[in-house]
């Protein structure tokens, strides 16, 4: 027996991703990026419209100058962990203008967003915590409560009546219920009500943890995410995020009030045994954090940006998610339908992502889009034309 043996249904599924010539949609190459909007697709260029990049600042000339004078003033990596010889001046400064500009007394920098969670998550939850889990939770919330061995309860999308119910059934029962949400739902771009959880948190005594990986710079008067937006942030105890959306670098952290945060730097497996950003990136970070403090126009454009395209796609006859946000989704019902539809988006000269169960809420594909600040409007419009036109190939426009 093959030690792949185990994969066969999945190598089975890609096949027929990939039949009669497709593309490996799990395999799109960006041979160059011209631009935080145009890449270099198959020789062609391409519209970016699926890269997270939510303010452009993946090429922000203050951030990449950053990295290049950081590279030579220290060097390309730093070969240890934090906790052994990982840990250099910039790092102490990112997690400091970090803190600051959360308000929180503490942050600690992972390597990557993933990261973040998996050893954020594990470490605050053991064998006899509870973790309360949004059904629609990334991947990487689900690993970190493995890691821990904490016992998961799910709830409800977005539902905090569920959510409350399940901790009322809990009452009495010995271990920490720590309660992790997240700002924006990565795949259909869905916000939290922040409020409702911090309601039922303050009532129950629960621990809440927010994900905030697709809200900071996106949500909030300082870009803070959805627990400023809501007014909530005291009662948010960690806020988890990444640098790879709205910041256009790589890289995690968390940052709390609570003073055992600390501890967790020498029993997070993730941060213990990874080594640490290199300071070229550290240094293209804090610039991007000073763009993303001192350009609030950016989050006004990207927000405008998100209601344009969002509002393109309903009025070309598809079916998106609930609401405008940077996260657009069109949903549609059948596999070959989406592979298709997405092949013929990028014939056309859109990148999209497709995404397929069991990773999509509700067992839909989907076609995500992400849009940025620094789409122009003439690509939006371009983009929302080519939707509106493979769909109408395809005869699965609800236009009349």
């Amino acid at each position: 027996m093959s030690i792949f043996s185990k994969y066969e249904g999945l190598a089975s599924a890609l096949k027929s991703v990939t039949a009669g010539g497709g593309r490996n949609p799990f395999n799109v190459v960006i041979e160059k990026p011209i631009s935080s909007t145009v890449g270099l697709i198959e020789g062609r260029e391409t519209l970016l419209f699926g890269t997270n990049n939510y303010l452009g600042l993946s090429q922000s000339p203050a951030a990449i100058e950053a990295a290049v004078a950081a590279a030579k003033a220290y060097g390309v990596g730093t070969t240890g962990s934090r906790i052994a010889n990982g840990t250099q001046g910039l790092h102490r400064q990112l997690e400091e203008r970090l803190s600051a500009f959360f308000r929180r007394k503490h942050c600690m920098v992972f390597s990557t967003g993933y990261q973040a969670n998996l050893g954020t998550i594990s470490a605050l939850a053991g064998k006899d915590d509870y973790l309360l889990l949004d059904a629609d939770s990334h991947a990487s919330i689900y690993d970190g409560s493995r890691l821990g061995h904490a016992q998961v309860i799910r709830f409800r999308h977005n539902d905090a009546d569920d959510l409350h119910k399940r901790l009322r059934r809990l009452d009495g029962t010995p271990g920490a219920k720590l309660v992790v949400v997240e700002g924006i739902y990565s795949m259909m771009g869905d916000v939290v009500p922040m409020a409702e959880f911090a309601a039922v948190k303050r009532e129950t005594g629960a621990w809440l943890l927010a994900d905030e990986a697709h809200s900071v710079g996106v949500m909030g008067k300082h870009g803070r995410g959805v627990a400023e937006a809501d007014g909530v942030e005291d009662d948010v105890d960690f806020v988890v995020g990444t640098f790879s959306k709205s910041l256009g670098t790589v890289g995690g952290y968390c940052v709390s009030n609570h003073d055992g945060l600390d501890l967790i730097r020498l029993c997070s497996r993730p941060y213990m045994f990874t080594a640490s950003l290199p300071p070229e990136v550290i240094a293209a970070t804090m610039a991007a954090l000073d763009e993303l403090e001192n350009r609030p126009e950016l989050r006004v454009r990207l927000m405008d940006n998100a209601r344009k395209l969002h509002a393109g796609l309903q009025a070309a006859g598809l079916r998106t998610g609930p609401q405008a946000s940077p996260v657009v989704s069109v949903i549609l019902d059948e596999i070959p339908v989406a592979v298709a539809f997405w092949n013929r988006l990028l014939d056309l000269g859109v990148y999209v992502n497709l995404s397929l169960p069991p990773a999509t809420p509700d067992q839909h594909p989907l076609l995500r889009t992400s849009v940025m600040a620094t789409h122009t409007p003439e690509q939006i419009d371009r983009a929302v034309e080519i939707f509106a036109t493979v769909a109408t190939e395809m005869g699965l426009s609800r236009v009349a």
